[in-house]
């Protein structure tokens, strides 16, 4: 017997009415997606061409103008602590402390310290935030600042992990050095992961396997698995033979698609 995939995204649609200009714009069309429980995928696809919008729907913070949106076979509804989410910028409390930051949603909840305080103490460690837990948020760096916005979104243990480029703005080795947080964060968190990148090598590092969607209206136009082993490192990956020329198709598939999707002038 075949199991049901924990997400499934069919035949599904977004439109977006502008009300002041009557303007209508369609983000997604015929787009259709199945995620295992457990896996690691990324949606991978040039600037708007709705994998932002793919997180909104999996959140519930939008509903698909038609077809079906279903994790763990319930329809999405509305937001539910069960998937977290971490954005391009890390949307914390600054005058609060980093501790006070990643346990706010089990406080919040009225859940007795001891049933989050050693998972807390887990995320600080393996995140790289031991000797930060009293500093307050505004003084962090971007790159601290993105470590705690992660840890708070697994302290509640979600079943789905929504990520939207939440390393996009930064510098070239902080960003490696927090895809390599992340990667071990989830050895210990075996949430199901869905994040958003642009970025060709950060998607064949961090992920089971790699959507790749078109230009707008998005739809799945490849499905890619990442033939690297866990645990695997980046210098390891670029070194093998076949990285270079996986990489290349994937450039290739891009730059088709956007030579298809791009206005015609005149």
């Amino acid at each position: 017997m075949v199991s049901s995939p924990f997400i499934e995204l069919a035949d599904v649609e977004k439109r977006f009415d502008d009300r002041r200009t009557r303007r209508t714009t369609l983000a997604l069309a015929g787009l259709s997606l199945t995620v295992a429980e457990g896996e690691f995928v990324c949606l991978l696809g040039p600037s708007g061409c709705g994998k932002s919008t793919v997180l909104d729907l999996l959140a519930g913070f939008e509903r698909p103008t038609r077809g079906r949106v279903t994790i763990g076979g319930k329809p999405v509804g509305r937001p539910d602590p069960d998937r977290g989410m971490v954005f391009q910028e890390a949307t914390l409390f600054p005058w609060l402390s980093v501790l006070d930051n990643i346990t706010f949603a089990p406080r919040l909840a009225g859940r007795p310290a001891t049933d989050y305080r050693e998972r807390a103490q887990s995320l600080i460690d393996v995140m790289g935030l031991r000797g930060f837990e009293r500093h307050a948020v505004y003084e962090l760096s971007g790159g601290m600042r993105q470590r705690v916005a992660i840890a708070r979104a697994w302290i509640s243990q979600p079943l789905l992990l929504l990520m939207d480029e939440p390393f996009g703005a930064l510098d070239a080795q902080t960003r490696l050095d927090m895809q390599e947080l992340l990667l071990a964060a989830r050895e210990r968190n075996r949430s199901t992961v869905l994040f958003v990148t642009h970025d060709i090598e950060e998607a064949l590092f961090l992920a089971d396997r790699v959507a790749i969607m078109s230009h707008r209206p998005g739809r799945i136009v490849k499905d890619i698995v990442v033939p690297y082993p866990r645990p695997r490192t980046y210098e390891a990956m670029i070194a093998t033979p076949a990285f270079g020329e996986l990489k290349r198709s994937i450039v290739a598939m891009l730059r088709r698609d956007a030579a298809v999707g791009a206005p015609v002038a005149g």
